[in-house]
Formats: C-alpha cells, structure tokens, sequence
C-alpha cells in the first residue's frame, strides 16, 4: 500500500528547504508549519499515512536525529497519538527529499517524497513530484483534518486496541480489533517492524518505524 489519499489535489505547493530549516530550528510541528505560513487551514487533529498504515493523532513533530546516534544523518516524525500509542518513524536524511502542502475542499496534507522514490515508482507514469503528488501518489504524509471530519477519524480509533488502521488498495478502510490482530495482518511483529521499517525497500529511506500501543 504505497499511495496517498486516492483523491487528486487542487493544489500542491513545495516548502523550499524544509530539512534545512528543521535543522536550525530544531524541530517543527504540522500545528506550527500551518501557523506560520498562514494557510486557510483548519486543523484539529491529523492523521499519520505511512503506505497505507493511518493513526490519527493530535499533531506531529518533525525533528533531525541527533549526530553521531546513526551511521548516516537522519530525521523523524513523531505522532502526538490519540490514548497510549507509540507512533514514530526515522528516515534517511541522506536522500534528496521535498516536502509539500497539498489541499484540496475540506481537506490538506503535508507529504514527503525522496526522488528515489519518485524515480523508482511514479517516473514511469508522471512527469514530475507535483504531478505524482497531484494525483495522491505519495508513501509518507499526514492529513490535516477539522471538525465532522476529524470526529470520524477519532470514531475509527477511539474504543479499539490497536496502533493504527489500514487503507486497502480499493480505498476502503480495515480497523483491526488489537495490536495483535494488527500485525497479523502486516504479517510482522513489533521488533521486526520497527527495526525493519515495516518492511520498507530502501529506496523509500525509512530506517525505522515503531508502531505500537501500550
């Protein structure tokens, strides 16, 4: 499960040397991001999308790895999840990556792609990122959500035992029972998955990736 949203974006718009930024100032918030460019956006929550795998949460951290804990310069996205959940990737800082804006009606989202993951999974059918992102092809984003449908995002989660819920490929949505019944169905286990990256191919850059509930 590697695409994004599987609706196109009326506009999609690049932030010019995010990681640079986020080096400097030490981390960023998707609440701050959208503050400080001013966007007509409402947020009360998001909703982490790793290809396919969705938790909703309250907001998310970007922040560089600290040098000298890896073997290559590394930054990640920490989910402030909803109950006590643990949702948390790494990614290879090494790899040319953009980061976007992306909205369309009632909806927003910001999403990173790495031209190794462009250039390995959406050349052969768009032309550029903006187009592959236009059309939803994106492995790593948060959705941006408020109000009725933000409620609806809660609903999936709230009452349940597990980490997160799953987008098939046909767009509908699996929300297991237990953390368990979860990774049955990822067919992994929790130390594997996160040493693993969820079994990620190394052109997408993710080192790690927790996904968990106490």
């Amino acid at each position: 499960m590697s695409a994004g949203d599987d609706q196109p974006w009326e506009n999609v718009s690049r932030f010019p040397n995010f990681l640079e930024h986020l080096e400097g100032q030490g981390g960023a918030t998707i609440r701050g991001i959208v503050d400080r460019i001013e966007a007509d956006i409402d947020m009360d929550g998001v909703v982490y999308h790793d290809r396919g795998i969705r938790s909703p949460g309250y907001d998310a951290t970007f922040v560089p790895e600290p040098e000298g804990d890896r073997l290559r310069p590394a930054f990640s996205v920490e989910l402030h999840t909803v109950g006590p959940r643990s949702v948390w990737a790494v990614f290879d800082a090494t790899l040319s990556w953009d980061f976007y804006l992306l909205e369309s009606a009632g909806i927003a989202a910001i999403a990173w792609v790495s031209d190794e993951e462009y250039n390995a999974e959406e050349a052969g059918m768009f032309m550029s990122k903006h187009d592959a992102l236009a059309a939803g092809r994106f492995s790593f984003g948060t959705f941006i959500y408020a109000d009725e449908d933000w409620q609806e995002q809660l609903a999936l989660i709230e009452g349940t035992d597990t980490p997160a819920f799953l987008q098939r490929d046909d767009g509908s949505t699996l929300v297991p029972t237990s953390q368990s019944d979860f990774y049955n169905v990822v067919n992994s286990t929790p130390t594997e998955f996160r040493t693993n990256g969820g079994g990620a191919p190394a052109h997408l850059g993710l080192l790690e990736l927790e996904v968990t509930i106490d």
